[in-house]
């Protein structure tokens, strides 16, 4: 058998997404696909978004960007953070993000050999303290290099809680100070900062557009309940839909006495006569170790939680109160056990907010956690 779980991904719900992404913000959206779209597969999940009209595609480093266009992909693809390919730039068509004057250099002096300009969008690090043009003065020189198109001016936000959004603004006026330079010296580049989190709960930070990656994927960038009724609906409700859902086999079931020791360590110990479930999937598969005695799987519509350390390649969940489980029976770690809709995960179901919770992480961290598993896509 073919060892951990399998990610299934529902394209419909990327292109709902999307949809609902772009009404509520008014503007284009650039479709962040970089880490294997947040584990949900780049090549699929970017033709998806091509063709329900993402503005362009944004990827981490051009590897990323030569399997998409490998793939046929066409979108203008952003490069965020590239700085050493500076040829595959030309040659796959990419519009890098520079950072500073060195890079911004080599550029030119490329697309000068070359004969041509290139479409290059500039980074201003307006207080995340990463990457990106701290001078506004170096981002001024860079903008009037030969060969280079300054076609977009771009920053991130460091907190982007909307409980409090003072850093935020003062981060958005530097970025609106940096663009009013750049309007100085003649240039109008397209201006976008807003993340999920701002898009949401930060409306002014919208710009000319957004850049948006876990709402495409179907996750609220905050738990739900911290979103207020004011805020657009759908989102406002948790109601983008989640797109991927994750899920594995029975291996085998095993009866234990009260008083049985489970899994390494012998965390956890029976406290009555118990049957329970082996899945053959473990951190090595992306199933945290951390998740356990903490989480739930989904099998016959009901909750069975996780009992012992999850191990390497196994995981054991209590099946006592549940009626008829057998071999073979599917077993959900993610996402919901409803087919075919679009509505929000419910009860019978399990999100990346409930698992990160559990581990003390970020769904951002949840999703990708997958990217190895064997993956199939459906189209509702």
């Amino acid at each position: 058998m073919d060892r951990g779980p399998t990610v299934e991904i529902d394209l419909s719900a990327l292109a709902f997404n999307l949809k609902e992404v772009k009404r509520i913000a008014g503007v284009p959206v650039i479709a962040v696909v970089k880490a294997d779209a947040y584990g949900h597969g780049a090549v699929e999940a970017s033709k998806t978004f091509q063709r329900h009209g993402a503005y362009a595609l944004a990827v981490a480093f051009s590897g990323e960007a030569l399997a998409l266009r490998e793939a046929g992909i066409r979108s203008p693809i952003l490069a965020l953070f590239e700085r050493e390919d500076i040829k595959g730039f030309f040659t796959h068509r990419l519009t890098p993000v520079l950072h500073d004057l060195k890079t911004a250099r080599a550029i030119s002096k490329e697309a000068s050999k070359r004969g041509l300009r290139l479409d290059v969008h500039l980074k201003a690090d307006t207080g995340m303290g990463r990457m990106g043009f701290e001078d506004p003065e170096a981002l001024y020189k860079a903008a009037v290099l030969p060969g280079l198109k300054v076609t977009g001016l771009l920053s991130h936000f460091s907190e982007s809680d909307i409980s409090d959004s003072d850093y935020m603004k003062l981060q958005l006026g530097r970025l609106k100070a940096i663009r009013d330079g750049l309007r100085r010296l003649g240039l109008k580049p397209l201006c976008h900062m807003a993340n999920s989190a701002a898009l949401i709960g930060f409306p002014e930070s919208r710009l000319d557009a957004v850049r948006p990656g876990l709402l495409l994927y179907g996750c609220p960038p905050a738990p739900p309940a911290q979103f207020s009724s004011g805020l657009p609906a759908p989102i406002s409700q948790g109601l983008v839909a989640p797109a991927m859902k994750v899920t594995t086999k029975v291996l085998a079931l095993k009866r234990l006495k009260k008083g049985a020791g489970v899994s390494y360590g012998r965390t956890f110990i029976t406290t009555r006569p118990t049957l329970t479930a082996v899945l053959p999937v473990g951190y090595a598969d992306g199933y945290m170790r951390a998740l356990s005695n903490r989480s739930y799987v989904i099998l016959r519509g009901k909750r069975a939680p996780v009992i012992g350390r999850v191990c390497m390649d196994l995981a054991i969940v209590d099946v006592t109160d549940i009626k008829n489980v057998k071999e073979g029976d599917k077993a959900i770690l993610l996402g919901r056990e409803m087919k075919g809709s679009l509505t929000p995960l419910t009860e019978l179901s399990i999100s990346p907010w409930e698992i990160a919770k559990e581990v003390s992480t970020i769904p951002y961290e949840v999703l990708t956690s997958f990217g190895r598993a064997r993956r199939v896509f459906v189209n509702r």
